[in-house]
C-alpha cells in the first residue's frame, strides 16, 4: 500500500510511521518539523518538510497514495487558548487541505487524530461516540471542526474518511522540554531530577491514558476496516481504565523507586475535569482494543526516558 503520513516526525505520527514501514508498505511523510524531529523518522523513508496547510505541498504529498494518516496539528489546548489562530489554521484549514487535495489525487481513505476534548467534559463517563460534543478550548473547536470535514469529505468527495477520538496517548519519544509538554513526560522529567512534579489544580482530575502502540495499532485497524462499517465514523481510542493524576504520579514514583512532594498550581485554562472513552464501538466496527496495561505502558516509557539515547529517538 502507498501511504502518506502526515506530522510522520512527531511523537505518534512517528510510531504510525514505523509500523507501516515495518509492515512493508511504501510510506511517504509530511512534517513541518515545529514539533517533529528528523531523528523519529527512518532515513530510508521520503520526508518531504512542508506545513500541512500548504495546498500545493500537500498537492505533491498525496500524489500517487492511496491512503493518508492526517496526525499533523497543533495539539496542546493550553497553546491553543494563548495562539488560536496559529491551532485553527494548522488544525482546521490544514484538515481540510489534506482532505481536499486526497480527494483530488484519488485517495481511497483518509484516517484523521482527533481527540476527547470534543466532549468537553461534560458527557457521561464513560463517553459514548454518540454524546453531545461540547468543546470548551480552541483546541478542541478546531478537532470538531476536522472531524465535520471528514464528514461531508465521506458524503460528497468520495472519500472514505476514518476519525480517531485519541485519550490522552503517551509512551516513548513524547518529550518533555516544552510548557505544552503532556503531564506523563513531565512527571517522568521531574522525579527523574529530583524536582517537584507540577500538578495543575488539586490532581484529582482524571484521564483515560492509552499507550502509544496501542494507538497505532487503532490506526491500522481503521486503515483496514470495511467502508460499510466504519465510513465517515468517529471512534473512541482510549485505555483499559480511568486514573486521577495524584495515582498516576504514584504509579510513577513506584516504577523510579523515588519520593516525591507535588508542587500544585492553578489549573490549566481549558482543561477538563473528567475524561474517559466507551470502546465499544471500536471494537465492534474496527476491531480494536487497547492491549497494553497502564502499568505496562508507563514502566515502557520510563526505561527509554532512562536509557542513554533517551529522547534521540
Amino acid at each position: 500500500m502507498r501511504v502518506l503520513v502526515t506530522g510522520g516526525a512527531g511523537f505518534i505520527g512517528s510510531h504510525v510511521t514505523e509500523a507501516l514501514v515495518a509492515a512493508g508498505h511504501d510510506t511517504r511523510v509530511l512534517d513541518d518539523l515545529s514539533a517533529g524531529f528528523v531523528d523519529n523518522v527512518d532515513p530510508d523513508v521520503e520526508l518531504v518538510v512542508a506545513d500541512v496547510s500548504d495546498a500545493k505541498a500537500v498537492a505533491e504529498a498525496v500524489t500517487d497514495r492511496e491512503m493518508v494518516f492526517h496526525l499533523a496539528a497543533h495539539r496542546a489546548v493550553s497553546r491553543s487558548v494563548e495562539d488560536p489562530l496559529a491551532t485553527d489554521r494548522a488544525n482546521t484549514h490544514g484538515t481540510l487541505t489534506v482532505l481536499k487535495m486526497a480527494a483530488d489525487a484519488g485517495v481511497r481513505r483518509v484516517v484523521y487524530s482527533s481527540s476527547s476534548s470534543v466532549y468537553g467534559g461534560a458527557a457521561p463517563l464513560p463517553t459514548p461516540e454518540d454524546a453531545p460534543v461540547l468543546p470548551r478550548s480552541p483546541y478542541a473547536v478546531t478537532k470538531v471542526a476536522g472531524e465535520n470535514y471528514c464528514r461531508v469529505a465521506a458524503d460528497l468527495y468520495g472519500l472514505e474518511t476514518v476519525a480517531l477520538r485519541y485519550f490522552n496517548v503517551f509512551g516513548p519519544r513524547q518529550r518533555p522540554g516544552s510548557p505544552y509538554s503532556a503531564v506523563i513526560p513531565l512527571f517522568i522529567d521531574a522525579l527523574n531530577t529530583g524536582l517537584a512534579p507540577t500538578v495543575h489544580g488539586d490532581g484529582h482530575q482524571s484521564r483515560s491514558f492509552v499507550y502509544v502502540t496501542d494507538a497505532v495499532a487503532a490506526n491500522l485497524a481503521a486503515a483496514t476496516a470495511p467502508a460499510e462499517a466504519c465510513r465517515g465514523q468517529a471512534y473512541n481510542i482510549a485505555g483499559q481504565r480511568r486514573v486521577d493524576l495524584l495515582e498516576l504520579l504514584g504509579l510513577l514514583g513506584r516504577v523510579l523507586d523515588v519520593e516525591y512532594q507535588p508542587s500544585h498550581i492553578e489549573p490549566r485554562a481549558g482543561d477538563v475535569r473528567h475524561s474517559e472513552g466507551d470502546i465499544r464501538r471500536a471494537q465492534d466496527e474496527i476491531g480494536w482494543t487497547p492491549q497494553v496495561s497502564l502499568e505496562e505502558g508507563l514502566a515502557r516509557t520510563v526505561e527509554w526516558f532512562t536509557a542513554p539515547v533517551a529522547g534521540q529517538s
